[in-house]
């Protein structure tokens, strides 16, 4: 079987939203490799767009250069994670425009392509056509500013950049233009009947969830509209054949990914051939692990251009949910906004592993991270239960026998119960039910405590006569403990190999539990997995808050990017001021009342290196001088400030920033970029003076 995971997008650093996604397939294929099945895991970096082409330019480099770099960065993350892929590839690659150039001359050499005028929005200053979230305005339908140019967080309605009445690019700041620009499109409406027919599935039982498939009904219902795939230059991806200044879409070549990677694979793999897995009639099964925002993409255009370029059609697609970070949105001011590389340099990997393990189930429904609960889960669950059977039981059978087994079991039956689950833990991991499968190997972990508790082997190793007797009942503990090793490998692999060691008994395989280890040697018992201290996670989540430049922005009537999301592009350019907790939201004349508003005098200002956006201005507040961060770099010199008169907000608490710190606000307005505009101040005003 061949088991794909979603492709990350290659301008940012993975984080613990992303990694759900990848342990959960990971999980799902050390099991299927742990019961003897071959299972090839394939994924690349997704590494084209106008993001990555914008976020290129804004760091001084060649997207190619840039994709490199992060593409180093993600397999880091993977590996250090313990994501065993096969193969790691990227979308930028010979393989993978291969594959997509055959899929569109196959599409349109059977007339599933057709062309058409779209009239898009057009950046005059930038000189590029806008994706529709690099436009911002208000929405037409609840009036919440500041919403991306498809779709309104607030109130859920879809519309189209042309519908916003004061729509601005993101790029520029300036108002779009509406030009018109021919397109390729694909005819889904083509496919509708063998798009129906796959999601019926065979004997029944349909490729995706319940969920998805009612969702694809109620698109089937709307009718299917003609998919465009193609972009205007300037656009980083591959040029469509002979279409000059015309790119493939993104969303084109990304899932064509997938067979990029798995052909770079074959290419140094004799036993794998690209044409047995992805020819139409295929008997490998093909599985993909997909998050549920892009389920649209691969459960109705994926499999349509797979349909129309004759080859096979997804065994599977399995969907999750999002993950929320103490029961929020993650977010870089709290500190739940947290990459990969920061969690691991404060905390092992195989704590994150178990944890998702015991949230994860077949559903799409969204995940929490709840720290407390973390916590609570690792050190009962894994130190507590789990390595507490090993660290009690052999240092007994180490000082007094040797380290070496009993030759029988004391209690046969409670082991026997314990390895009689392997099937029914088996059928959870299958069905992707990982909480169910954690629940049943705890259970036979508190089995096990409980049946040591009983025997007391720290009373029996007091007397001669009964001593005998702690070399069975550790033999038990022992025993139970393999098999519970046994059962959580796929999630904790390199605790598994750790046991191994100690337990001398090579690889722990699924059915070798159906027999116990007796009259066996056993190595020192060192501690295979260790309590998490809260000091630990408080350091993480210490070295996750970092304010983004928006923190230091002036207020503003449109808003500014918050930088707490992924956004349109993924590396935080996302949403704007209106998109925070009550960011539409009133208050007070009584709240308005403490804000001290104060009159200052800026006395120094200066760029900050390393910040796009940011000042470093001195300000005097009349009784002091203070520093102030403000996003005003695009509208003001700093030259061009010194001697002047600004309002401050003079009671605004200080906020570290990865600058320095901030010690106050500067009020401007305006939508952003080079529109913003200080209040103006009478230059005979005296520093200090209060505004009335």
């Amino acid at each position: 079987m061949m088991v794909t995971s979603a492709l990350p997008y290659a301008n940012g650093p993975i984080h613990v939203g992303h990694l759900v996604e990848y342990i959960q397939t990971d999980i799902w294929v050390r099991f299927q490799r742990g019961r003897g099945h071959r299972c090839t895991y394939i994924c690349a970096d997704d590494g084209h767009g106008t993001p990555i082409m914008l976020k290129a330019e804004q760091e001084g480099m060649t997207p190619e250069a840039l994709i490199e770099k992060i593409g180093v960065e993600h397999r880091a993350d993977f590996r250090d994670f313990g994501i065993s892929f096969d193969n790691y590839h990227t979308t930028h690659s010979a393989e993978n425009r291969a594959c997509a150039e055959l899929i569109y001359t196959r599409l349109k050499a059977a007339g599933h392509i057709v062309r058409k005028d779209v009239a898009q929005a057009y950046d005059p200053v930038k000189g590029m056509f806008l994706p529709d979230r690099f436009v911002k305005g208000t929405c037409p339908s609840c009036g919440a500013p500041d919403q991306y140019g498809d779709n309104c967080e607030a109130c859920g309605a879809t519309y189209s950049p042309a519908d916003l009445p004061d729509a601005v690019s993101v790029l520029s700041g300036e108002r779009p233009e509406l030009r018109t620009s021919e397109h390729y499109f694909v005819r889904l409406a083509d496919f509708e009947p063998v798009i129906r027919r796959w999601l019926a599935g065979g004997g029944g039982r349909s490729p995706v969830q319940s969920e998805i498939a009612n969702k694809l009904d109620e698109w089937f219902d709307a009718g299917l509209q003609d998919w465009d795939i193609s972009r205007d230059a300037p656009y980083f991806g591959f040029e469509i054949p002979d279409a000059p200044g015309k790119y493939f879409y993104v969303w084109l070549d990304a899932p064509i990914g997938y067979m990029g990677s798995f052909g770079h694979l074959c290419a140094r793999r004799e036993d794998l051939s690209f044409d047995a897995c992805w020819d139409a009639g295929s008997g490998t099964e093909l599985y993909h692990f997909v998050g549920k925002d892009i389920a649209y993409f691969h459960t109705l255009f994926w499999p349509a251009i797979l349909h129309g370029a004759g080859f096979r059609l997804p065994t599977g697609v399995f969907v999750h949910g999002f993950l929320t970070v103490n029961g929020q949105k993650m977010s870089k001011r709290t500190g739940t906004f947290i990459k990969a590389r920061t969690y691991l340099d404060h905390l092992d990997p195989e704590y994150l592993r178990y944890y998702f393990a015991c949230k994860l189930s077949s559903g799409i429904d969204d995940i929490d991270l709840s720290f407390d609960d973390f916590l609570q889960r690792v050190n009962s669950d894994l130190v507590g239960k789990v390595v507490n059977i090993a660290s009690r039981c052999a240092g007994f059978i180490a000082r007094h026998f040797g380290g070496r087994l009993s030759e029988r079991l004391a209690a046969p039956e409670l082991y026997h119960e314990a390895a009689g689950a392997s099937e029914r833990i088996a059928a959870h991991y299958e069905a992707r039910e990982f909480g169910k499968a954690m629940r049943e190997i705890v259970a036979i972990a508190d089995r096990a405590n409980q049946y040591i508790d009983e025997r007391k082997p720290w009373v029996l190793a007091k007397d001669d006569a009964t001593r005998p007797r702690v070399r069975e009942v550790c033999t038990d503990g022992l025993n139970l403990f393999r098999v519970i090793m046994t059962f959580l490998k796929p999630v904790l692999p390199r605790t598994a190999e750790r046991a191994e060691s100690f337990l001398r008994c090579g690889a722990l395989e699924w059915d070798d539990v159906a027999s116990p280890l007796l009259d066996h040697g056993i190595d020192r018992f060192r501690p295979l997995l260790t309590r998490i201290e809260r000091v630990r996670v408080d350091a993480m989540i210490a070295d996750s808050t970092e304010p983004d430049e928006a923190d230091a922005a002036p207020s503003s009537a449109a808003g500014f990017a918050t930088g707490d999301d992924d956004g349109a592009d993924g590396d935080g350019a996302g949403s704007g001021a209106a998109k925070g907790d009550d960011a539409g939201g009133r208050i007070g004349i009584e709240e308005f009342a403490r804000i001290d508003l104060r009159i200052a005098k800026v006395v120094g200002a200066k760029r900050v290196e390393g910040a796009d956006r940011l000042l470093e201005i001195r300000v005097d507040v009349g009784h002091e001088e203070r520093t102030v961060f403000a996003g005003i770099r695009a509208a003001y010199s700093p030259e061009s400030l010194v001697g002047r008169h600004v309002v401050v907000v003079a009671n605004l608490g200080p906020r570290k920033m990865r600058f320095g710190v901030s010690d106050g606000m500067i009020l401007a307005a305006g939508p952003g970029g080079s529109d913003i505009w200080l209040l103006d101040v009478d230059e005979g005003a005296r520093a200090g003076m209060r505004v009335k």
